[in-house]
């Protein structure tokens, strides 16, 4: 056993490049429903619900919806929890901060999917 120099102890959650990456790609999949929608937007046809309508009616426009939503979420909460990790030093007010973020996003995640499959 070694009495000399310092022996490194890495400590964290090791969250940066899983962050980083999840990050990006949910940004992608935001862009390309946007195009998406975009596309089915301009269509021919008088604005109205009946258009709107007719953009969600399709399964696969549900599906991609759907799967958006839970990904804005996840882009949100993991941006939001950097934003609470970085600048809220108490440890207490960070956790119910944290708390009531992802339950915020939950349930508005919750709302979205519950106002797509009315239509």
């Amino acid at each position: 056993m070694s009495t000399f120099g310092s022996k490194r102890l890495v400590v964290g959650a090791h969250y940066g490049l899983r962050d980083w990456l999840a990050q990006r790609i949910t940004a992608v999949l935001m862009a390309l429903f946007t195009l998406v929608l975009l596309a089915r937007f301009l269509m021919p046809g008088e604005l109205g619900y009946d258009h709107w309508a007719a953009i969600f009616a399709p399964q696969w426009m549900k599906l991609l919806t759907f799967v958006t939503i839970i990904a804005l979420a996840y882009h949100a909460w993991v941006g939001v929890r950097d934003i609470w990790m970085d600048y809220v030093q108490p440890v207490g007010i960070r956790l119910a901060l944290q708390v009531f973020s992802l339950v915020w996003l939950v349930a508005c995640a919750g709302w979205a999917i519950q106002v797509l499959w009315r239509l």
